[in-house]
């Protein structure tokens, strides 16, 4: 089963109320199902340091995938990884878009998840891209 939380407190958001969707994108994405991920909400700040860390930018973005190295531990072996959502940034994107917070933040982890399935729209030449929408359809986002 999967986990969401809420690491930051500058907005409002409710993790449970993504627990389930979660779920359902994970079930729905072909290389994801029967597996599980944790989700966590982070602020700007947080998505930053992460940002510079990991990838050498230092400026927050929307989403990082983390997935999880199998070598590890053998009895997490249908954990996918993390996916961290800088809630700050997907309520300026909301807002850009038209969208209201939840539905990008539903975007997010779908988003998320296809990377955490080995998806890279910066190499893949729209792949990502065309796939994420037609999951976009069948989940109403």
């Amino acid at each position: 089963m999967s986990e969401v939380i809420n690491c930051q407190r500058k907005i409002k958001i409710a993790a449970e109320d993504f627990q389930l969707f979660t779920e359902r994108a994970i079930e729905i994405v072909p290389e994801a199902k029967g597996n599980s991920a944790t989700i966590a909400f982070i602020s700007d700040w947080k998505m930053r340091e992460l940002n510079k860390t990991f990838r050498g930018k230092n400026s927050t973005t929307d989403v990082l995938s983390f997935p999880f190295e199998s070598n590890e531990f053998e009895a997490c072996e249908n954990n996918l990884g993390d996916i961290v959502i800088s809630v700050e940034q997907a309520e300026r994107q909301a807002k850009e878009n038209n969208l209201d917070l939840a539905t990008e933040v539903k975007q997010l982890i779908l988003h998320g998840v296809l990377h955490l399935c080995g998806f890279d729209h910066e190499t893949d030449n729209g792949k990502m891209n065309e796939i994420e929408l037609k999951l976009r359809e069948k989940l109403n986002i």
